[in-house]
């Protein structure tokens, strides 16, 4: 029935969804007002965003040193950059850097924006809290859109991840990812596991029929 009900839903919402996100469409999240354009992961639209974000604000980020990996619309990184952090986002994807930019003027809010494929092009440091909203189907992206949805055949933007994230990180700082039942969350751990880190469960939440998680990126012990 759930499958049934799935498939009936997105036959319904996928059409008129897609032919919205045609065009740049501005969004409004309480008074962060942004212009996003199609081939950006739209929040209003993919709930992950928002259960991250408000998982998020419950923290403390006043002068708090803080990466949205991926950011996408950037909505996490303004939402953070309101409550005083010091913000850095960055996008594989030229076109959603090009309008986080535009975005940071529009709302006065500053944060450093970054072109870059993971930490490749990141300066060296370490982040006080570390935000991911990860692609997670299992295919090859082939456009600079696709990177927003589509981890690798093998699942190779994990092991970019976790071979990578640790030299950004102290030994205080808060690495959350969030997840979808949707993605194969067992093969994501395996591959932590083999950069020794641990998944803890930190949130879960069903929207609709998908059941959704956060995860704190745990360093194991040697």
């Amino acid at each position: 029935m759930k499958t049934l009900t799935k498939y009936i839903t997105a036959k319904t919402l996928q059409p008129a969804v897609k032919k919205y996100l045609s065009k740049t469409r501005t969004y409004r999240y309480k008074n962060i007002t942004l212009l996003i354009p199609p081939g950006v992961f739209h929040p209003a639209f993919f709930f992950s965003t928002k259960m991250l974000l408000n998982y998020i604000l419950r923290l403390e980020l006043n002068n708090k040193r803080f990466l949205e990996l991926g950011a996408g619309s950037g909505l996490i990184s303004f939402a953070a950059a309101q409550k005083k952090a010091v913000v850095t986002a960055t996008d594989i994807n030229p076109l959603a850097v090009t309008y986080i930019k535009i975005n940071s003027e529009k709302n006065n809010l500053p944060i450093q924006v970054i072109l870059s494929d993971m930490f490749d092009d990141i300066p060296e440091q370490q982040f006080d809290i570390i935000a991911i909203n990860p692609p997670y189907y299992k295919k090859d992206p082939e456009t600079n859109a696709d990177h927003a949805w589509y981890c690798g055949t093998n699942g190779e933007y994990f092991h970019k991840l976790f071979s990578s994230v640790q030299q950004f990180m102290h030994d205080e700082t808060i690495a959350l990812m969030i997840l979808s039942e949707e993605c194969d969350i067992d093969l994501i751990k395996k591959i932590a596991g083999k950069y020794y880190f641990d998944l803890e469960e930190v949130s879960a939440k069903k929207i609709f029929w998908e059941n959704n998680f956060i995860y704190k990126l745990i360093l194991q012990k040697c």
